[in-house]
């Protein structure tokens, strides 16, 4: 792939966490000196082969960049951070998502698909496509704000973006109260994977302000323990014991 690319190319690589370090070691040289080095044979017989390439640009795009290693990572010269999305360009995704989709999508609705899909374009286009075959299911012309909140209902979607297993989890540490509650205490309660907990429902209940993480495990903020008690007064289901 590299030989291929002509001047001025740009090769994108999407989760460059995930490339094994043999191949970061190839792009040592193609990064710097835009060269190749090819070794063919092995033992004393080894030699090398220096491939010119064409100047490209590499670009690579993680959410792990700590699993880069210290070299590769230095070679990339400009090294930005993305943050999240605001609400205002999600609904504009969402509309643009439906009318690819032949959905009609009032502005409302969008704002509410915005503001659920904790910033991340790729979980509003997901909700977009259940909100059509809602929509469509209720034999309905347009997803107004009802219709919407209506299947981000059936999804088990909040309007604060929490998910169930996001709320069973906190019902955990509402009842370990003060004393925290760790990783694996938390898995077993919920059925779930520890890695899944750490990976996909503890950071954005740590962003939201929810849950933290202190010496005596996960702990819930005042906030959390705030939504946790109105979830019990709304006669949220409580886990089994």
């Amino acid at each position: 792939m590299l030989t291929t690319l002509a001047t001025g190319d740009v090769l994108f690589i999407d989760e460059i966490h995930r490339l094994p370090r043999a191949v970061e070691e190839y792009l040592y040289g193609a990064m710097e000196d835009f060269k190749l080095v090819i070794m063919l044979d092995k033992g004393a017989n080894a030699r090398s082969v220096p491939l010119e390439l064409a100047p490209f640009t590499l670009v690579g795009a993680t959410t792990r960049e700590g699993l880069l290693s210290a070299p590769f990572r230095a070679r990339f010269g400009v090294q930005e951070r993305i943050d999240l999305y605001a609400s205002a360009d999600l609904a504009s995704i969402a509309s643009e998502a439906a009318r690819r989709l032949g959905l009609q999508l009032d502005q409302e609705a969008a704002l509410m698909l915005a503001q659920r899909s904790r910033g991340t374009p790729r979980l509003v286009l997901r909700l977009v496509r259940r909100v059509r075959d809602h929509v469509q299911v209720a034999g309905a012309a347009t997803a107004d704000a009802r219709l919407t909140a209506e299947a981000l209902e059936r999804l088990g979607l909040d309007e604060r973006g929490l998910m169930l297993q996001d709320r069973r989890l906190l019902e955990v540490l509402a009842r370990a109260g003060l004393n925290g509650t760790g990783l694996k205490a938390i898995a077993v309660a919920l059925g779930e994977d520890e890695r899944t907990i750490e990976d996909v429902h503890e950071p954005y209940l740590i962003r939201e302000g929810l849950i933290a993480r202190t010496p005596r495990g996960r702990v819930l903020t005042a906030a959390g323990a705030e939504l946790a008690g109105m979830q019990a007064a709304e006669g949220a289901l409580p886990l089994e014991p």
